[in-house]
């Protein structure tokens, strides 16, 4: 009897990526990258070198450089486009330079299937290309399984005299390969190609990823396209009657499971022709994608609301200059004017300044970059404190329902904010029960998955639907009608607990109400005892001499007649350059009153520092309208008074500073 010829296992697959960079820093990086991925890095000099070796080998994804000397990125891809033994290999365009909408617009007219910026954030650029290099082993896999298969049932054809002892090796290969098949995370099938594509083959790991076991899909042959969401069902069955033309497919679709939730499945894979005349079959995998898409769509929203956040900081930044000369010159007219009407005027003028300074801290709140004075708080307390303010604030309709934790709980955080925070919860929630239902607010403490202090606020609402839902934190976007909601309370909540180091989640449906859950990590710090208050002291005056450096005119203006008019002794720069040869030529200011934000290459903050080695003894107050990325988020001790100030705060602050002992201004200067 013959002995079967024993064939070599195939080698795994493995991808290759290929790397179009004429900088070999950047190339280097790309390669430092992705080399943990375990796939085969190849790097092309130029667009040219990319033909030759895409002409040569197979790759899995391009990342392609737009911006390159002699043949372009979008050159190049176009050439790559139209062979056809490169025009489905996926292209990542990588560029430093082209980031508007035009050139992003052309890049995917050109073929890209994504878009990376440069500096490439290492975990993005592998997040990207191993989606993508999984996608194309994954088809590889499929097509060799395939081939595989024909290769057996050939072989087992050919081998008549070995009968029985064929069909007992079959069997152990096939208890094998249900027990290999039982263990991965993929669910292999194979199905009738014709509508309405009846399983004729389904993995034990169906059962795990569904709630259904596998003899269900084949004994009820409608059950795999009956189940899938009706608004992807056209999609699929399209794409699963052009697998026999094009000889593969993918397409991906929302699929109910036992428990009536829907999950995202990765259905892919190759059409296998039959014999003797018969329709063939198709072959794919399951993939549960799930939680990746979750993920996918998580880091999206999240890069909006940082994008929205950086927008509406340099917003409230230049507003806060204009409400600063605002309130400065009302105030500085409040005292030299004792006429009543002029003075009720003004007054107004105040007033309507102080709404729009409010509004600029809802925008630094939502965009993170508001000044907040962290202090251990207990969260019992907080809220029992401040629960007849917040009952006052719903009303009589509404039920408070306080629900404290058992022992204390104590974090770190703006106790002003905080109540803040809670105050908004409340009025929207009031505002979505119509003055009538419960809103209940919850104190807990959880250990798991880390110490964390927890307030949930939850109201007998509407609820919400998905669309609101995925908007609700978005500035400026309300439901309610106009004139009755500017849009800003929820995105303020939002930035002031993610600026505190916690989250804020929410959770509703349609008529189910809603819950938004505030978590806080826990301090092992307490509380400081409560001092009394003393009466509020006169305006403090002086008479040191100030330099004053601000690159805006008006804001200038109005800080110069402030600062006259309490007493002091002026000089005035519009950039740290004239600063500081003001203070070489005279070394006798005994204060540096300056924006942190100014032209010329030199902040605030470096400006104190170049002050005080000219001059040790200098007395150091910042002040700015946005703590952006180049200002105040770099470490310093420096006192910072944010604008808009009004006079008396600014005769405050700065009286303090020029009562600072020589070992607190040594270590600021340090």
């Amino acid at each position: 009897m013959a002995t079967p010829r024993t064939r070599k296992a195939p080698d795994p697959l493995k991808a290759r990526v290929l790397v179009v960079d004429d900088d070999e820093r950047n190339a280097f990086a790309a390669r430092e990258a992705l080399e943990i991925l375990g796939h085969e890095i190849v790097v092309a000099r130029s667009g040219e070198e990319a033909l030759r070796l895409l002409l040569k080998q197979e790759f899995a994804v391009i990342l392609l450089d737009l911006h390159m000397p002699g043949m372009d990125g979008y050159e190049t891809a176009r050439l790559i486009r139209e062979h056809p033994r490169t025009r489905d290999t996926p292209i990542v365009f990588v560029t430093a330079v082209f980031r508007d909408e035009t050139h992003i617009f052309q890049a995917y007219q050109a073929g890209a299937v994504d878009l990376v910026f440069k500096p490439v954030d290492p975990f993005i650029l592998r997040a990207k290309v191993s989606v993508l290099a999984d996608l194309h082993l994954k088809t590889s896999q499929i097509k060799r399984h395939a081939e595989e298969q024909q290769r057996l049932m050939r072989e087992n054809a050919s081998i008549t005299e070995a009968r029985l002892a064929a069909e007992l090796a079959l069997r152990k290969a096939r208890e094998r390969q249900d027990s290999i098949l039982r263990s991965l995370p993929v669910v292999f099938t194979s199905r009738m190609s014709l509508h309405p594509f009846g399983a004729l083959f389904v993995s034990d790991s169906i059962t795990p990823l569904t709630g259904f076991a596998p003899g269900r899909f084949i004994e009820e042959p409608g059950m795999g396209l009956g189940r899938i969401h009706p608004d992807d069902v056209g999609g699929v069955v399209d794409c699963l009657m052009q697998a026999s033309k094009s000889g593969a497919y993918a397409c991906e679709y929302r699929w109910q499971c036992a428990d009536g939730e829907y999950r995202r499945f990765l259905d892919q894979g190759v059409w296998v022709p039959g014999e003797d005349g018969t329709d063939g079959e198709i072959v794919g995998t399951l993939l549960d994608i799930t939680e990746r898409r979750q993920l996918e769509e998580q880091l999206a929203q999240a890069r909006k609301m940082e994008a929205v956040g950086q927008l509406t900081g340099g917003v409230a930044h230049d507003f806060n200059n204009l409400l600063t000369v605002v309130l400065g010159n009302a105030d500085i007219l409040l005292r030299r004017i004792e006429e009543p009407k002029a003075n009720r005027q003004l007054a107004a003028i105040r007033s309507a300044a102080d709404r729009g300074q409010t509004l600029t801290r809802q925008l630094l709140a939502f965009s993170r970059r508001q000044q907040l004075n962290p202090e251990p708080v207990g969260l019992n307390r907080l809220v029992r404190d401040f629960a007849p303010l917040m009952k006052q604030a719903v009303g009589e309709g509404v039920i408070l329902d306080l629900q404290y934790s058992g022992t204390e709980v104590f974090v770190s955080v703006d106790p002003g904010h905080l109540e803040n925070a809670l105050l908004n919860l409340a009025v929207n929630a009031r505002d979505a029960m119509v003055n009538d239902g419960r809103l209940t607010i919850r104190i807990e403490e959880r250990s798991e998955p880390s110490c964390e202090g927890v307030i949930v606020v939850a109201d007998t609402g509407p609820g919400m639907t998905p669309e609101v839902l995925q908007r609700v934190f978005e500035p400026f976007y309300t439901t309610k009608e106009v004139g009755r909601g500017s849009g800003l309370g929820l995105s303020q909540v939002y930035g002031f607990v993610s600026q505190s180091g916690g989250r804020i989640e929410v959770q509703s449906q349609p008529g189910e109400g809603a819950a938004f859950t505030l978590t806080l990590p826990l301090t092992d710090l307490r509380p400081a005892p409560v001092i009394d208050m003393e009466p509020a002291a006169p305006i403090p005056t002086g008479s040191e001499r100030v330099l004053i450096v601000e690159d805006d005119p008006a804001v200038l203006s109005v800080c110069l007649d402030m600062l006259n008019g309490l007493g002091y002794r002026c000089e005035v720069a519009i950039d740290a350059a004239g600063a500081l040869a003001r203070l070489q030529a005279d070394p006798s200011f005994d204060v540096l009153f300056s924006d942190v934000v100014m032209p010329g290459g030199v902040n605030g903050i470096e400006l104190a520092r170049q002050a005080q080695r000219l001059n040790s003894s200098l007395r150091i107050l910042l002040t700015s309208g946005y703590l952006g990325e180049s200002g105040l988020e770099e470490v310093h001790d420096f006192e910072v008074i944010g604008k808009p100030y009004r006079n008396s705060e600014l005769a405050e602050r700065l009286r303090a500073v020029i009562a600072q002992t020589p070992d607190r201004r040594a270590s600021a200067q340090a």
